[in-house]
């Protein structure tokens, strides 16, 4: 544990003094009045508002984002890989589909999500269509592109020993997918925030993106950074958490 938190420091430790160096400017700046309150918050006064609204935050609009981010990218994992696969079997459902993922990824959000609320109204429903929206196209990208990594030699090798491509998809290509289907989990679930965030901006009754939208009406703009900061914090802990999820399974695959 010791070793850990050591090598940990050992790589971040500048970056955390960047941060405290920067985050000490931002304070110094703004209580020297260089640029107003109203417009750039100062550190303290975020801390403030946030221990402020802290169970309206906390107990109300984080679990409600959450669980549209948790549902949109759970959903987005199981779509994304299954049409992931089924394009890496089957060439012509890949020349079909491929074009149609990257098409819903030129539709701007803002201009698609009142749609969504039109035909899901402002349930949960049309939050987690935009975060699915967001999600989905990394998932089933990295799925599809991990899998064409497979080595020639090493399905070969398996072809001469009897394997059929049941046990060639299983034995490599999987495998050398990995790499390339985790990082796209970890983007995928920072899109999951993003795509909540515009969903709840645009038409909802809970969450950090309605809190933050209702406290920039009200010119409350300590408040407004406040439900950033959390917004940013859970889009950091759900990266760290599928990076401790990419370090056991490679550890133990390679």
């Amino acid at each position: 544990m010791k070793s850990s938190w050591k090598k940990w420091m050992e790589d971040y430790s500048l970056f955390l003094l960047v941060v405290v160096f920067l985050v000490s400017i931002w304070e110094w700046v703004v209580r020297k009045g260089f640029i107003p309150s109203f417009i750039l918050p100062s550190p303290t006064a975020i801390l403030k508002s946030l221990l402020d609204n802290r169970e309206l935050l906390l107990e109300v609009h984080l679990p409600a984002t959450l669980i549209e981010v948790l549902i949109g990218f759970g959903l987005s994992l199981i779509g994304g890989i299954l049409l992931g696969v089924a394009m890496h079997f089957s060439r012509t459902l890949e020349k079909v589909l491929y074009p149609f993922l990257v098409i819903s990824q030129t539709v701007p959000l803002i201009a698609i999500s009142p749609i969504f609320i039109m035909w899901f109204g402002y349930s949960i429903w049309s939050k987690i269509a935009v975060t699915i929206l967001t999600a989905f196209f990394p998932i089933v990208v990295s799925t599809y592109d991990g899998l064409k990594l497979g080595s020639a030699e090493y399905r070969e090798l398996l072809l001469t020993m009897g394997a059929n491509r049941w046990d060639i998809f299983k034995k490599v290509h999987v495998p050398m997918a990995l790499p390339s289907f985790l990082s796209g989990l970890k983007m995928s679930v920072v899109y999951c925030v993003v795509g909540a965030t515009i969903g709840e901006w645009l038409g909802a009754s809970e969450g950090l993106g309605y809190f933050s939208r209702r406290m920039s009406g009200n010119l409350q703009a300590d408040a407004v950074f406040a439900a950033i900061f959390l917004l940013s914090l859970l889009g950091i802990v759900l990266f760290l958490l599928i990076g401790l999820l990419e370090k056991q399974l490679l550890k133990n695959k390679w």
